[in-house]
């Protein structure tokens, strides 16, 4: 029999997934609780349904697929439900948080009985039939969260530590998203400049896969800049053993704060990278 599992929240990767689930004949819950109209629809869309915090704590797993700063306010709000409940669902915490908020939030699902894994998604929300993300998942407990396997999930057990998928996640994300704050800093900082056609130039000269990737990613960027925010926090504290290291993410995530602030306003950085990238393109 399937089980049943709550993903929440239902966002773009969370609605994503569960709709894989639901695909792969498993009854997925969720919350919808302060969730906006939107999100109500992407989830129902999904086939997921709203529940209370009781029948979520009476799941079989659940998955927590959200901004990293709200992993652990989270945790907390249903850990009295997760106490009371006679199921014990395992707590998948699937947030791009760093190896030490980890700990913390397996601290205040330890009291309530749950098994706790962590766990990193890397890769895009899955689409269709074609694959989807890939779930690295750590701890004593990462065997029994491998089982989503039957159910449309790419999952991956790694030895090591509890906060094993975490850090994975951080390195991954540390290269990838401090790729492109960099790439987009120097783009806006050309397109000020006066310099960007020469640079596109350059670039398709000797850097064309890295053009190429610009060209995939940044468009996106602008819109989720909001949510890598906490992120680059998290890879900061990953790094916080190194001080160069820890101020350069925190260096990203201002930068990402001001891009998610021009998004939400005048969307004139945005402009500025969608018309360096059109540049780039008319070179092809």
């Amino acid at each position: 029999m399937a089980p049943v599992i709550a993903v929440i929240a239902p966002g773009a990767m969370g609605a994503a997934v569960g709709k894989r689930l639901v695909g792969h004949g498993v009854k997925v819950l969720t919350s919808l609780t302060g969730r906006s109209s939107a999100t109500a629809k992407r989830a129902s869309d999904a086939g997921m349904i709203d529940a209370g915090d009781a029948e979520i704590a009476s799941a079989d797993f659940i998955l927590a697929i959200l901004p990293p700063g709200d992993a652990l306010p989270l945790a907390r709000r249903f850990a009295s439900a997760l106490a009371a409940s006679d199921s014990k669902p395992v707590y998948v915490d699937c947030n791009a948080i760093n190896p030490a908020t980890v700990e913390r939030i397996a601290a205040v699902i330890a009291p309530t009985g749950c098994a706790f894994v962590d766990a990193g998604i890397l890769g895009p929300p899955p689409q269709g039939q074609g694959a989807g993300p890939r779930f690295y998942i750590s701890g004593e407990a990462a065997p029994r969260a491998a089982a989503l396997r039957q159910y449309g999930l790419e999952v991956h057990v790694l030895e090591g530590s509890l906060g094993a998928a975490s850090a994975l996640k951080m390195s991954y994300a540390g290269i990838t998203k401090g790729t492109q704050a960099i790439g987009a800093a120097m783009i806006l900082a050309a397109m000020r400049a006066g310099s960007a056609d020469a640079l596109v130039v350059e670039l398709e000269f000797s850097q064309s896969e890295m053009l190429a990737q610009f060209r995939q990613q940044l468009p996106k960027m602008p819109a989720k800049a909001y949510r890598w925010v906490a992120e680059m926090q998290e890879i900061a504290g990953f790094v916080g053993d190194d001080p160069a290291a820890r101020a350069l993410y925190d260096g990203a995530a201002n930068f990402y704060r001001r891009i998610a602030e021009d998004f939400q306003s005048a969307k004139a950085k945005a402009s500025a990278i969608e018309q360096f990238l059109g540049k780039a393109d008319k070179t092809r």
